[in-house]
């Protein structure tokens, strides 16, 4: 059983009246009949309070399930509940891979795909993309599949659904044979990037990089499958034990932060490579403890905003211990997902845990809206009920699916009802 619940950067905290980790559907069954309010959490790694109540939150890590693969082998049902760390490997064992990933794995497949989680590739989507049915356990504790064709408005909505819809148990995802993953790490000059960037995009499968706000180099990587090398060696793309110490330094002496960071990159010019399971590749370790904000633009607004909120950061002396990270995210037709205008440019940012950020978010944010943006809805975000239905013109849809779905707002939590301006005078009665 779970007590006072907060989230991984320990920015959102919460004290629910009732915790459960239940091993079965009868036991979620009776969690959710039972409860007024519902949240389900993964490994809180949302920034937002997605999941804060005070009535019930549910873990359902512990849910019984197991992979179930399809005779063609392109799609497997997976526990919602299961972390992509747990869902990955249990793919490895049974030759099949996951066919994109983030550069962390401890979240929850369901929290993954409700957020638009994503990881990087020009031509590849989030992981709600890779989702192609689901099944739910919904308000009075019965079970519910959709998927396309099949209660279609629902699936629709289901595919990034902030949790609004019911509590997923299974999701069925597209998955590709089991593959290998060369990564290349090192060090570029933040213009040649710049300049070359729809080059550097096509030459590989996965490309990404990190740029401190006080350097002008990046430190670029790129994954690419490839045939199986050797043994496979664990690293990471960035020395954590050096940047807990550059952070540390910084957050006690601010003045040094530019200094700090130029050092650090002079000592990350060292290229890297190794070969890999995709599914070792993908995820990095990552144990300091930060707050996030990611808006996603339109591709052609990407690097010219990246630009404007570190010349901004400069010419205001912020002190900002982390770096920006900048990733390639396809297109996609989903209700509610930042990308479904077209291909998309990723910009993450970043500040350690032990330093204030609110202000510094605050400015940055409008640069980022700016440039077109729209928030990752699990990251740090300004939006009003008016900024969701101006940006996302299927709201309307989205929030009549959720009607119908679950008229007692039992899943809707505060946070949310605010976000999408339900009415919450109606939450808990019946319908």
């Amino acid at each position: 059983m779970m007590s006072g619940w907060s989230n991984w950067s320990g920015s959102v905290t919460a004290q629910p009246g009732v915790t459960g980790r239940p091993r079965n559907l009868d036991e979620l069954a009776g969690l959710v009949r039972q409860a007024q309010k519902v949240r389900v959490v993964g490994a809180g790694h949302s920034f937002m309070p997605l999941v804060h109540t005070d009535d019930t939150l549910i873990s359902l890590a512990d849910l019984e399930g197991r992979i179930d693969i399809a005779a063609d082998r392109k799609t497997v049902w997976a526990p919602a509940g299961w972390s992509l760390d747990r869902l990955t490997g249990a793919l490895w064992e049974a030759g099949l891979s996951m066919i994109n990933q983030g550069d962390i794995n401890p979240q929850s497949l369901a929290g993954a795909t409700a957020t638009g989680t994503h990881g990087t590739g020009a031509e590849l989507g989030s992981i709600a993309t890779q989702a192609c049915g689901f099944r739910l356990m919904q308000a009075d504790g019965s079970l519910i599949e959709c998927g396309p064709g099949l209660h279609a408005d629902l699936y629709e909505a289901q595919r990034l659904s902030l949790g609004l819809f019911g509590a997923a148990t299974e999701i069925r995802i597209e998955v590709l044979p089991a593959y290998h993953l060369e990564e290349r790490i090192s060090r570029m000059r933040l213009g040649e990037v710049a300049e070359r960037l729809d080059e550097l995009a096509a030459a590989t499968r996965h490309m990404e990089f990190f740029v401190f706000p006080y350097s002008d180099h990046v430190i670029f990587k790129t994954l690419h499958p490839a045939e199986p090398e050797g043994e496979f060696v664990d690293s990471a793309d960035i020395d954590e034990t050096v940047f807990r110490l550059v952070c540390e330094l910084g957050a006690a002496a601010t003045p040094m932060i530019p200094t700090l960071q130029r050092m650090l990159m002079r000592m990350s010019g060292q290229q890297t490579r190794r070969i890999g399971p995709a599914w070792k590749i993908f995820p990095s370790e990552r144990t300091i403890r930060f707050e996030e904000m990611e808006y996603e633009l339109p591709r052609a607004n990407g690097m010219q905003t990246l630009k404007a909120a570190i010349d901004h950061i400069r010419s205001r002396r912020m002190p900002i211990a982390f770096p920006f990270e900048f990733r390639l995210t396809a297109g996609d037709d989903i209700w509610m997902s930042p990308f479904n205008k077209g291909a998309g440019a990723s910009i993450s940012f970043h500040q350690y845990a032990g330093m204030p950020w609110r202000s510094a978010f605050g400015e940055i944010e409008a640069i980022l809206q700016a440039g077109e943006g729209r928030p990752h809805w699990a990251k740090r975000h300004t939006l009003a009920t008016a900024d969701v239905y101006r940006l996302y013109p299927r709201t309307p849809d989205f929030l009549a699916a959720r009607e119908a779905a679950d008229p007692q707002q039992k899943f809707a939590n505060a946070h949310l009802t605010e976000l999408f301006g339900l009415d919450s005078s109606r939450a808990g009665k019946a319908a």
